[in-house]
């Protein structure tokens, strides 16, 4: 398996994300990974306004109403599936993309 392994699939609840931290050819870099069913989605672990990381806990990524990614600094929310602010002092911008994909019931990070 070329990449880095994160975590089994499993590890993500359906419609959660978790953080990581990786290496890349930059250096080390945190993301998150968002789940939805067997899809994976990997963001920079930085709200484009201020840079801040989103998890306003280890690994509490989602807002309240249980879909939006969420900036716990400023409140800025993101749709999942493309990282796109939809509120926020960031709206119209989006979050990083970053390359994960699944092999095998485990998620991988790979530049």
């Amino acid at each position: 398996m070329s990449g880095q392994r994160l975590c089994r699939l499993v590890d993500i609840p359906d419609g959660e994300a978790k953080g990581f931290t990786v290496e890349t050819s930059a250096g080390k870099r945190d993301i998150l990974v968002h789940r939805e069913g067997a899809v994976v989605r990997g963001y920079v672990n930085s709200c484009p306004h201020v840079g801040s990381p989103l998890d306003w806990a280890p690994n509490r990524f989602i807002a309240l109403d249980g879909f939006h990614l969420l900036c716990g600094t400023h409140g800025a929310l993101f749709r999942p599936e493309d990282g796109y602010c939809v509120s926020g002092p960031c709206a119209g911008d989006s979050l990083e993309r970053v390359p994960v994909r699944l092999i095998q019931g485990e998620v991988v990070f790979g530049e």
